[in-house]
């Protein structure tokens, strides 16, 4: 199955694929996705095509962010 939505495919990578979105991780995807003459990225369009590969950099980034906004919240029991 190939995801529709942000959370479908966040599902699918974090626990039916037992990936870790990672910061390091995140990026690494985002530099081949971003990287059309890529042969990661030139296999893909050829496979799901151009909206797909849109899609996919559209939830990195989305990964990302929420990432950045875990890592910038101040956990509870930190606060005195």
């Amino acid at each position: 199955m190939i995801p529709k939505t942000y959370n479908e495919w966040e599902n699918c990578i974090v626990n039916e694929c037992g990936i870790e979105l990672t910061g390091s991780f995140i990026q690494q995807r985002l530099d081949v996705l971003n990287n059309e003459t890529h042969h990661e990225t030139k296999r893909l369009l050829s496979l799901y095509g151009k909206p797909h590969l849109e899609k996919l950099i559209r939830w990195f980034t989305t990964a990302a962010e929420k990432l950045n906004m875990e890592n910038e919240a101040t956990p509870l029991n930190q606060i005195h």
